[in-house]
C-alpha cells in the first residue's frame, strides 16, 4: 500500500478537476458526492498505508519524479512515510471525509455548490502534499496551497463584504507568517545544503553547525508556524474565517490548515531540540496563546466564534506540549482535538442550520428538545473539550499539562490548568446557552428543527471517535499505543525521557480532572442558577468585561497602529518614487529635450549656413592656433 500513497493526493485533485471543469453545467448535483467519493477512497488507502506502517515499515520514501536539480542541489517529489506522516494522513483523509459527506447537507441549497466542492477538493489535495512531502520546499508547495484555499473558501460568499474582508485578512497574515517559513527554509539550503529531512537530520546529529544558524532556523520556521496556526501574534485571522460556511470552518479548524504549524514543529523536532533555546520560545507562546484565547471565547455570543477562539487556545496546548519536549502529547491532541472540535462545529452548523441561520447564542435556547440527535453529540465533544474522562480530550490535554509539570515547567503547567478551568466554563456556557432554559426567541424556536440524516450520520461518527480515540490509543498514560508508535518518528535519539510514578501520573490527572469540574461548576453557578442576561455580566465585570469582548482590542491595535503605519510607509515610498525617482528621471529627460530643442535650430537644412558655419569654424581654428604659436615664439 505505500507504494500507492500517492494515489492519496491523487484522488482529491481528481475531484478538484472534475467539479471544476464539469460541475457548474452538466454534474451540479453530483459535485458533493463525487468529492465526498474522492476523500473516502483517499481515506481507504491511508488506512492501508498507517497498517502497513505499523506493521513495521517505519521509515518509506516514496519518489514520484525529479523535480529540480542542479550541480549538488537535489529535490525529488517524494513522499516520506512513517509513524507521523502516516498519523497524520489518517486523521486528515477520515475527518475530511466526515466533513465532505456533511457538506451535502448543509450547503445543499447552495447555488456555488460546484464550486464549492471543487475549492474544498483542492484544499484537501495541498493539505496532503504538505503532510508528505519529504523536503521543506515541497511542504512549502502545500504550505502554500493551502493558504490559497483557505482564501478561496472563507470568501466563498464574496457577495457580502464580511466574507471578503475576512479572506483578505487570512491572505495577508499568512504570507506574513510564510515570510518567516521562507527565511527558514533558505537558511536550510545554504547551512546544510540540502532541503531534505532526513539529509538535515542526519547532518544535525552528526555535525551540529553553529547555534545561531540553528536558532536562526527554528524561530524562522516558527514564525511561518504561528500563521498558519493562528499564535501570538498572527491569530486574528482564525476568528473571522468563521464568516466561511460552517463545513469550511469544521475543516480549517479541526484537522487541516492550522494543524500544519504543529505538524511543521514535530516534523524538525530534531532541529528545535538541538536549537536550545528555541523550544522555550515555542512553549510561552503556545501557553501565552492558550489562556489569551480562552479568555476572549468566555465572552463571545456567537456560537461559531466561541469554538474559534477555543481552536487558537488548543493549537496553544499543542505548542506548549511542543515547548516542553513532549512532541508526541502534541500530536496525540492534535488528533483527538480534530474529531471534537470537528464535532463541535459541524454541530454548531446543524445548529445555525436548523434555525434558519441564526448564530447568535443570545436567541437560542431549550434546543434539546428540538434537536436531540445534534445536542448529544455536542455534549460528547463538549466534555471531551472540557477534559473530562473517559472522552478523547482528557487523555491528550492531561498528558501535555503533566509533560510541563514533569519536565520543570511549573509555571507553564499552572497556565495549562487555569486554562482548562477556562475551557470547561465557556464551552459549558455555549452549550446552556442553545441547549437549555427557555426559548429567548420563540419565533426561531418554533421553527427549529433537526438536520438531515447526512449531516446527523457524520456527527455521529464524529461522537464515536470522541468517545473511545482517547482511551484506545492513549492507554495506559505515558505508555500507551500512540507513545510506541510516534515515538521513533518524532522524539530526538539520547533524549532524557522523564517517565512519571504512577501515584505522580494519578494526581496530575486528578487535577486535570478538578480543573474541568471547577470550570463546569461555575458555569453552572453563574448561567444556569442566576441566568443573568449579559447586561448584568457587563455591568458586574466592569471594565474586564470591555476588554474581553473587545478581545483585548488587538484588531484595533493592527489596524490603527500597524496597518496606518504599513500604509503611510507605503504612502511614503509612493512619493519618493514619483517625487524622486521618477522625478530624476524626468528632469533628466526634460534637460535632454530642451538641450535637443536648442541644437535643433542648428539644422537649417539651407546648405549656405552649413558652408558658412565650416569657413566660421575654420576661422576660429586659425586664431587660435595663431594665438598659441605667437605665444610659444615670443618666450
Amino acid at each position: 500500500m505505500i507504494q500507492l500513497v500517492w494515489l492519496i493526493p491523487a484522488f482529491p485533485l481528481a475531484a478538484f478537476l472534475i467539479d471544476g471543469l464539469f460541475g457548474r453545467r452538466w454534474l451540479r448535483a453530483w459535485t458533493g458526492w463525487i468529492a465526498s467519493a474522492a476523500v473516502g477512497a483517499s481515506a481507504i488507502v491511508a488506512i492501508g498505508v498507517f497498517l502497513e506502517v505499523l506493521g513495521g515499515k517505519q521509515q518509506t520514501v516514496v519518489q514520484l519524479y525529479r523535480w529540480i536539480g542542479v550541480g549538488d542541489f537535489q529535490v525529488n517529489v517524494a513522499a516520506l512515510i512513517d509513524p507521523l506522516s502516516s498519523t497524520m494522513l489518517l486523521v486528515v483523509t477520515v475527518v475530511s471525509f466526515l466533513i465532505f459527506v456533511y457538506s451535502n447537507g448543509y450547503m445543499a441549497e447552495d447555488r456555488g455548490l460546484w464550486r464549492f466542492f471543487t475549492w474544498m477538493s483542492l484544499f484537501v489535495f495541498a493539505m496532503l502534499i504538505l503532510v508528505m512531502a519529504d523536503n521543506y520546499l515541497l511542504m512549502f508547495v502545500g504550505w502554500e496551497g493551502v493558504g490559497l484555499c483557505s482564501y478561496l473558501l472563507i470568501g466563498f460568499w464574496f457577495e457580502r463584504p464580511e466574507p471578503y474582508y475576512a479572506a483578505k485578512k487570512a491572505f495577508v497574515m499568512n504570507r506574513i507568517g510564510d515570510w518567516g517559513y521562507t527565511i527558514g527554509i533558505i537558511t536550510i539550503f545554504l547551512v546544510f545544503g540540502s532541503m531534505n529531512f532526513l539529509d538535515v537530520f542526519k547532518r544535525v546529529e552528526e555535525s551540529a553547525p553553529a547555534q545561531s544558524a540553528l536558532t536562526l532556523i527554528c524561530l524562522a520556521l516558527f514564525f511561518g508556524a504561528t500563521g498558519k496556526s493562528a499564535q501570538l501574534p498572527l491569530y486574528s485571522w482564525l476568528p473571522d474565517a468563521m464568516e466561511g460556511p460552517t463545513p469550511v470552518s469544521a475543516l480549517i479548524h479541526a484537522a487541516t490548515m492550522v494543524t500544519s504549524g504543529v505538524y511543521l514543529v514535530a516534523r524538525s523536532t530534531p532541529l528545535f531540540a538541538a536549537a536550545g533555546s528555541s523550544l522555550e520560545v515555542v512553549g510561552v507562546v503556545g501557553a501565552i496563546t492558550a489562556i489569551f484565547a480562552a479568555t476572549i471565547a468566555l465572552v463571545q455570543f456567537d456560537i461559531k466564534r466561541v469554538m474559534a477562539y477555543s481552536t487558537v487556545s488548543q493549537l496553544g496546548y499543542m505548542f506548549l506540549a511542543l515547548g516542553v519536549g513532549a512532541p508526541v502529547a502534541a500530536i496525540f491532541h492534535l488528533a483527538t482535538h480534530a474529531f471534537f472540535k470537528a464535532l463541535l462545529f459541524l454541530g454548531s452548523g446543524s445548529v445555525i442550520h436548523g434555525l434558519g441561520g441564526e448564530q447568535d447564542m443570545r436567541r437560542m435556547g431549550a434546543l434539546r428538545r428540538k434537536m436531540p440527535v445534534t445536542f448529544w453529540t455536542m455534549l460528547i465533544a463538549g466534555g471531551a473539550l472540557a477534559a473530562l474522562p473517559p472522552l478523547a480530550g482528557f487523555w491528550s490535554k492531561d498528558e501535555i499539562v503533566g509533560a510541563a509539570f514533569t519536565n520543570g515547567h511549573v509555571l507553564l503547567y499552572a497556565i495549562g490548568i487555569v486554562t482548562a478551568v477556562l475551557t470547561a466554563f465557556y464551552v459549558t456556557r455555549a452549550l446552556w446557552m442553545t441547549f437549555y432554559g427557555e426559548p429567548r426567541d420563540r419565533h426561531l424556536y418554533d421553527h427549529a428543527h433537526e438536520s438531515p440524516r447526512v449531516m446527523i450520520l457524520p456527527l455521529a461518527a464524529l461522537a464515536l471517535g470522541s468517545v473511545v480515540l482517547g482511551i484506545a490509543i492513549g492507554f495506559p498514560p505515558e505508555q500507551g499505543f500512540i507513545h510506541r508508535f510516534l515515538g521513533p518518528a518524532v522524539e530526538v535519539p539520547g533524549a532524557v525521557e522523564h517517565v512519571p510514578e504512577l501515584a505522580t501520573i494519578l494526581v496530575l490527572a486528578l487535577v486535570s480532572v478538578a480543573a474541568g469540574v471547577i470550570g463546569i461548576a461555575v458555569a453552572i453557578s453563574v448561567y444556569v442558577r442566576h441566568r443573568p442576561d449579559a447586561t448584568a455580566i457587563a455591568r458586574a465585570a466592569g471594565p474586564y468585561y470591555r476588554i474581553l469582548v473587545n478581545k483585548y482590542y488587538v484588531d484595533e491595535l493592527y489596524d490603527h497602529r500597524i496597518v496606518e503605519a504599513a500604509r503611510a510607509f507605503a504612502g511614503a515610498s509612493w512619493a519618493f518614487d514619483i517625487h524622486i525617482i521618477d522625478g530624476l528621471a524626468n528632469r533628466i529627460g526634460w534637460l535632454l529635450s530642451l538641450s535637443g530643442t536648442g541644437a535643433r535650430r542648428l539644422q537649417t537644412g539651407i546648405v549656405g549656413n552649413y558652408a558658412l558655419t565650416i569657413v566660421a569654424g575654420l576661422l576660429l581654428v586659425l586664431v587660435a592656433y595663431g594665438g598659441y604659436a605667437a605665444g610659444v615664439f615670443g618666450r
